[in-house]
């Protein structure tokens, strides 16, 4: 049956194209998302541009931590994908070097045609959460409606076509500010729709119903002084609900590793920060090694060189690990329930706080990082890190400030939760 069904479309590359689709495979046509660089049967020829444009980013990614000369190299890469000022507002569709470049490889390189004339054998609507398989569908004449769930909170102009005032792709907005962004690079006000990010149905439930749950819960930890629930009883008692006396679990922080395993070394400074508390049993953090064993093995041997094996064997420290993506995205998801904070570089993660969990952003990757940061900052839900080496410190005075507490609220409240079912709403109608 092909009812409510559709082709859901992802890019092999990191997590955050991926993250974005996996709450959307409940209307994956034949259950299962399809990654338009890796499917059976990809020409050669094909696979071999997208590895290309993959390896250079990891490469940049990690080459970016060598003192002085790899800040240098990567503001240059990244000067292909920067976005640009929003203010003074101006017309900014004129298409960059790296778009134009993007449309000659598809042109003519027949880049994609591959994969578009496959699934046009059954035409249902085509949902990319990556701009290139859209360009392609496009261009190759795709049968049905061409959606493109956008997954950062600001985007550059390489998320438009070439040609936006012709194009026929709609857009799946997570933000405001990528509606009025999308406009300004030239597409049509009727082709965008503001949908919010989709967030898992396991982080949230029936009519919030596990969201609410898991923040109360979460409120009790991240309030310890109590500062922000007396103050703001009610508002915690309208949208929420009553809160317990006590958690079921310690205070436990989340560290997440991008996908390129850049910025692991972090993880270790933070478990060393935290030495006394994980020891004692107040505190728990989780490092997420996403599907990179390299990655789970840094830590693993890094928590041992530390003198922590004690902390890991207790379950203190946990490890997040799996061999493919879809059993990583359920384990993460299932711990997220319990994690009372989570610290990640500013990728699409920083939607999360709209499941009530405060965000500590690590250093940005990549421009649009630094405006996805910046979003939510604005809304209240996040901050910037302090020094690492004394996060045991930094954040124990938050805490007992309330700030925390406020955060988690502030993402509740006021951040889309419902970005699937409005995603079905726009598609399906």
């Amino acid at each position: 049956m092909s009812y409510n069904k559709a082709w859901i479309v992802a890019v092999d590359m990191g997590y955050g194209h991926q993250r974005a689709a996996y709450p959307l495979k409940q209307y994956a046509y034949g259950g299962e998302i399809v990654n338009a660089n890796r499917y059976p049967g990809i020409p050669q020829k094909d696979k071999k541009i997208w590895q290309q444009g993959q390896e250079v980013y990891e490469f940049m990614s990690r080459f970016k931590k060598v003192p002085v000369l790899g800040e240098v190299a990567w503001d240059l890469y990244d000067q292909f994908q920067e976005i640009d000022p929003f203010y003074p507002k101006r017309d900014l569709s004129k298409p960059t070097i790296q778009l134009k470049s993007t449309y000659s490889l598809i042109r003519k390189k027949r880049w994609g045609e591959h994969f578009i004339r496959r699934l046009a054998r059954r035409p249902l609507p085509f949902l990319s959460t990556f701009f290139i398989p859209a360009y392609q569908a496009e261009e190759f004449n795709y049968p049905g409606d061409i959606y493109i769930v956008v997954c950062d909170a600001d985007i550059s102009r390489a998320w438009a076509p070439l040609l936006p005032s012709r194009s026929r792709i709609k857009y799946l907005a997570p933000t405001e500010r990528v509606v009025e962004r999308l406009k300004l690079y030239g597409v049509s006000a009727d082709q965008i729709i503001l949908t919010g990010f989709p967030l898992p149905h396991e982080n949230r439930g029936a009519h919030n119903s596990v969201v609410k749950a898991d923040l109360a819960e979460r409120l009790v930890n991240l309030d310890p002084k109590r500062v922000y629930c007396r103050k703001y009883h009610r508002t915690i008692r309208e949208h929420v609900g009553a809160l317990p006396k006590r958690t079921k679990h310690p205070l436990t922080i989340m560290f997440a590793v991008g996908g390129a395993g850049a910025q692991r070394d972090l993880g270790l400074t933070i478990a060393e920060s935290f030495y006394h508390e994980l020891s004692d049993d107040h505190t728990r953090l989780v490092l997420v090694a996403g599907i990179h064993n390299d990655v789970s093995r840094y830590f693993r041997e890094g928590i041992a060189r530390l003198g922590m094996r004690k902390a890991l064997m207790k379950g203190s420290i946990e490890i997040i690990f799996a061999a493919e993506r879809e059993e990583y995205f359920k384990k993460f998801n299932a711990s997220l329930r319990t994690t009372d904070i989570l610290w990640t570089k500013p990728s699409e993660l920083v939607f999360y706080a709209g499941l009530g969990i405060p965000i500590i952003c690590s250093d940005p990757i990549g421009s649009q990082e630094f405006f996805n940061r910046r979003w939510v900052r604005e809304v209240g839900a996040g901050t910037k890190q302090l020094n690492p080496r004394y996060a045991a410190e930094w954040i124990k005075d938050l805490l007992n400030e309330g700030w925390f507490a406020e955060a988690a609220m502030q993402g509740y409240l006021d951040i889309e939760q419902e970005g699937v079912e409005k995603i079905e709403k726009a598609v399906f109608g």
